[in-house]
Parts: structure tokens; C-alpha cells; sequence
């Protein structure tokens, strides 16, 4: 169990810089231009937010090296119009979705999207040109979802799989899964997220991301407490 958590977790942020470069838009991208890509098709779109983002990183690099808060602040200020932030966490928190209050939904989604953010901005940093390649387009224009499937170069020159999953909303397409090495981010995090809340209750879950949020610290999803090995 831990080894597959590890390796949920070694997968995600190995590949984290292409969903958060997926969901960042450059600093100098005006409202005409957000408007403009509630037209684009998922392929178009993830390429032209990648492209500013990219240039945007190489251009800033070393400011925000030096202030990781502006990195948050970047995500925080332009996640929003590409990423569908309430549908993700509605499916990573599943079956507790349906008997959560709207105060507890509200909560959730807050606590989740800035815990992301705050666990893993920094992933963008690493994001450079050369690592990635966004493949040809296998949709159809009458898809109501679509993947648009990428590959992002490690260090030591292999090349991972990175898939995003977007749905189309009446305000344009948007992005609320990416899968990397096969693994879904919302799978994933919905299996944590459930063994925490089966442990603990919804409302402990959202108090420790609020607390971690609050902290500044780094987390996730806390480990199920161990049962007590039977005597013999």
C-alpha cells in the first residue's frame, strides 16, 4: 500500500509542472484573449496557454525563484478560466460528495485547490521549453470531453506521459484531470481522500487543509491509522 502511494505520488509531481503550466495563463494575456479561447478547440487552447506560460517562466525565472509567492499568485490569479476547479474536487471527493453540505463543498474546493497550490507551485519552476512536446490531436469536433495528450522530458532524457483531460462548459472548454504515466491525479487523490475521510470525517479533512493552507505548510492526505498487530 505505501509503495503504491509512493508511487501515485513520485508520478504526480513528476509531471505537476505540465498541469499547473496548463492551467497558467502569462501575465500579459488581456480579457479579449481569455475571451478568445472559449472558441478554441482543447488542442489549441492547451497549446497557446502552454506557449505563454513558457515564455512567460523564462522571462521571470529568476524572480520567481527568489519570491516562490509570486509563483502561487500567478496560478491563483489565472488558474481559474481553464481549470475546472469545483468539478475535480467534486470527483476526487467521490461518493462524499453526495452527502457533504454545500458549506462543507464550499469548503473543500477552497481548501483543496489552495493546498494544490501551495504543494506544488513550485513544480513550475522546472517547467522549461525543451521538456515539452504536445502530440497531435485525436478528437472529434462533436466531443463533449477530449484528451489532449502530451510528453514531458525528465532529467535523464526518458519522456513521461501526460494527459489532460478537459470537458466543454458553456464558458469554453476546461481542464479537471491530467494523467501522468497512466495514473489520474483525480483517482488518486480521490482514493487518499476517501481512507481520510472514512478515518477521520469530512469535516476533520477540511479543517487540516485550512490548517496547512493557513501554516503555509506543506501536506497531504493523512495516512490511515495502522491497526494493532494481533497477539499471538
Amino acid at each position: 500500500m505505501k509503495h503504491s502511494m509512493y508511487h501515485r505520488r513520485t508520478a504526480w509531481v513528476s509531471g505537476l509542472a505540465a498541469i499547473v503550466g496548463l492551467a497558467i495563463c502569462s501575465l500579459s494575456v488581456a480579457a479579449d484573449e481569455i475571451a478568445s479561447a472559449a472558441q478554441m478547440s482543447p488542442h489549441a487552447l492547451v497549446t497557446q496557454v502552454a506557449e505563454q506560460t513558457l515564455k512567460d517562466l523564462d522571462a521571470h525565472r529568476a524572480e520567481y525563484q527568489k519570491n516562490p509567492d509570486k509563483v502561487r499568485q500567478l496560478v491563483d490569479k489565472n488558474m481559474l478560466p481553464y481549470f475546472d476547479t469545483a468539478y475535480a474536487a467534486q470527483l476526487v471527493l467521490g461518493k462524499n460528495w453526495r452527502t457533504a453540505t454545500p458549506e462543507q463543498r464550499k469548503r473543500f474546493i477552497e481548501g483543496f485547490y489552495q493546498s494544490m497550490l501551495q504543494n506544488y507551485g513550485q513544480a513550475v519552476l522546472e517547467f522549461t521549453p525543451d521538456r515539452l512536446k504536445i502530440l497531435p490531436f485525436q478528437g472529434k469536433p462533436e466531443d463533449t470531453t477530449a484528451t489532449v495528450r502530451s510528453e514531458i522530458r525528465r532529467d535523464n532524457g526518458t519522456r513521461v506521459p501526460v494527459n489532460y483531460t478537459l470537458r466543454k462548459t458553456p464558458e469554453g472548454w476546461k481542464a479537471y484531470d491530467v494523467t501522468i504515466e497512466g495514473i489520474s491525479y483525480v483517482k488518486s487523490f480521490r482514493t487518499d481522500f476517501g481512507s481520510e475521510i472514512q478515518q477521520r470525517g469530512l469535516d476533520a479533512v477540511i479543517e487540516r487543509l485550512e490548517s496547512q493552507v493557513a501554516s503555509g505548510s506543506i501536506g497531504k492526505p493523512a495516512a490511515p491509522a495502522t491497526q494493532p498487530a494481533a497477539k499471538s
